[in-house]
């Protein structure tokens, strides 16, 4: 019994100390939710008292303190940070910031003080930034406290861009860990207020220049941010949305598209210094004729960059095409080799490749001029007949109508497609050992391989192949050219699926015959009675017979 009794009270104790243990961290619970439900009645009436009287600033300190502390309770930090936005901006407007002359000893400690406190807000502001739930937030509050930054502490009618506030607010989204924010910036400024793109570029060129080493994912956030701006403004008259006042003076580079151009120009640049992916090599130069090139005010210095992509082969030099020719095309750049580095492109894997389509385009804009010799052409047009006789169907569909458009172009090149033997010793070599075709096709300069000496004998071979839009198509080359030309685009991004299903939907005017009984046996002879209508038996008994 004495042990029983024992046992009992120490489970009695344990059961008391759990039970205290709650209700203790059930205090602890409720005093802090006690906290939290006072800090906005709190906040609201140090913010009151400083709007009331100077003699309360000393609450700014607090604010900030509230702003910087309580990591666990985001409400209240933002709260806090919320109740500091406009309190200083309510300080700017009064002009309790800006330096004046007149001003007392007294006065200019407190102006000065208050300019302290506005930096320690600023960066608190942007501590928020590596906070997931507070970043889109502290974003909002620093822009704001950015636009009343300019329009009152300048101590001049005209606002002044606060470049060094925006260079740690663009900083501070570069490192910051949410996706989200970059997004929320480029669609709801950048995109939106020409003012605030030039000083992202500026920005960005200056983080790049003063950071020896950066790290990968900002690289790649800092590339991200780049493409994203691929709207180049028509002209200097179109600059127009301004996110600060914008500048009196009309030469100010804001309203200047060169000057805008410049800063793009100055952040790619840097960033192409650094080295590039190859992955971000491959997103610049499908962009490079349409949303980057156009934003330098010196194009040819990518002269660089895209030739050393030319000429690196694969799907590098195949996106690179575009590039090099906007060069040519918009800033003469003289590249002697372009031709023949275009023919070498023209491998069995350009047929299979997902840029095919884009190759195709470029290839029919860069073969379009009558200016080019017969004797190139003719190179181009044999070596992507050769390649044929391999490619998938969806890649022949496009090369036929192709080679149609280059012969109603380049009409000396139509002796290609029908060449017969005019001399007796060529009529009787071809009857006893056959003609050897002249065509070089390891030939490097495509001015060099004989093709127009050649036939294109591989297209006769194409008429009978094994898909029938294939087959049918091919024909065209053998009938009369009475259309003036092909829309290439009709026959791009076709697939072998497409193609199938293209042949499946057909209507059908005649439907085959076929066998509407089914035989039981298939090699071996049938009973009479399933011999008496079965097709499919007597053609086996006629042709063992």
């Amino acid at each position: 019994m004495p042990a029983a009794s024992e046992e009992l009270a120490v489970k009695t104790a344990v059961k008391r100390k759990h039970q205290e243990k709650g209700n203790h961290i059930t205090k602890r619970r409720k005093s802090a939710a006690s906290d939290s439900d006072e800090f906005p009645t709190k906040i609201e009436k140090l913010e009151a008292e400083i709007h009331e009287s100077k003699k309360y600033y000393n609450n700014i300190v607090t604010l900030i303190e509230l702003a910087q502390e309580h990591d666990e309770d985001a409400k209240a930090r933002l709260t806090a940070s919320e109740a500091l936005c406009r309190v200083f901006i309510r300080l700017l407007a009064a002009g309790n910031l800006t330096k004046k002359k007149d001003a007392s000893e007294k006065e200019a400690t407190v102006r000065s003080w208050l300019r302290d406190r506005l930096a320690d807000y600023k960066g608190a502001l942007l501590s928020m930034f590596r906070s997931e739930k507070l970043a889109l937030n502290a974003l909002m509050l620093s822009l704001a406290l950015l636009k009343a930054e300019a329009q009152h502490l300048s101590g001049s009618d005209e606002a002044v861009f606060p470049r060094y506030f925006f260079s740690d607010i663009i900083a501070g989204l570069l490192e910051s860990p949410a996706e989200q924010l970059r997004e929320h910036f480029s669609e709801k400024f950048v995109d939106e207020y020409d003012d605030i793109r030039f000083y992202t570029f500026d920005a960005i060129k200056d983080y790049l220049m003063d950071h020896e080493t950066v790290d990968e994912d900002v690289r790649d956030t800092i590339f991200e941010m780049l493409i994203s701006m691929e709207d180049v403004p028509e002209s200097s008259e179109a600059l127009e949305n301004f996110y600060i006042e914008p500048p009196q003076k009309k030469k100010h580079p804001l309203r200047s598209l060169s000057q805008h151009k410049k800063q793009a120009q100055e952040a790619w640049l840097a960033l192409m210094q650094l080295g590039l992916s190859k992955e971000q090599r491959k997103k610049v130069l499908e962009a490079m004729a349409t949303s980057i090139a156009p934003w330098f005010t010196k194009p040819e210095l990518l002269m660089d960059f895209l030739t050393d992509c030319y000429n690196s082969g694969g799907s590098i030099s195949l996106l690179a095409l575009s590039g090099v020719f906007y060069l040519i095309q918009e800033r003469n750049l003289d590249y002697p080799e372009f031709y023949t580095k275009l023919y070498s492109l023209l491998d069995a894997d350009i047929l299979h490749s997902k840029y095919r389509s884009r190759f195709f385009r470029l290839l029919d804009t860069f073969l379009t001029s009558s200016h080019l010799p017969a004797v190139l052409v003719a190179s181009f047009i044999k070596r992507l007949a050769r390649l044929a006789l391999n490619a998938p169907p969806s890649a022949i569909v496009v090369i036929v109508p192709w080679f149609y458009n280059l012969f109603k172009k380049h009409p000396l090149t139509t002796f290609m497609m029908h060449r017969v033997p005019r001399t007796p010793e060529e009529k009787d070599l071809l009857e006893r050992e056959g003609l050897e075709d002249p065509f070089l096709p390891d030939e490097k300069d495509p001015l060099e391989t004989q093709a127009i000496d050649s036939c294109l004998w591989e297209i006769v071979q194409l008429q009978s192949h094994y898909h029938p839009n294939v087959a049918t198509i091919a024909k065209i080359i053998s009938e009369q050219f009475t259309k003036q030309a092909y829309n290439l685009e009709d026959f791009l991004d076709h697939s072998y699926g497409s193609l199938l299903e293209a042949e499946i939907s057909k209507e059908v005017k005649k439907p085959p015959v076929v066998e509407y009984m089914i035989p039981k046996r298939i090699f071996t002879k049938a009973g009479p009675e399933a011999e008496k209508d079965s097709l499919l038996a007597s053609l086996w008994d006629f042709a063992s017979s």
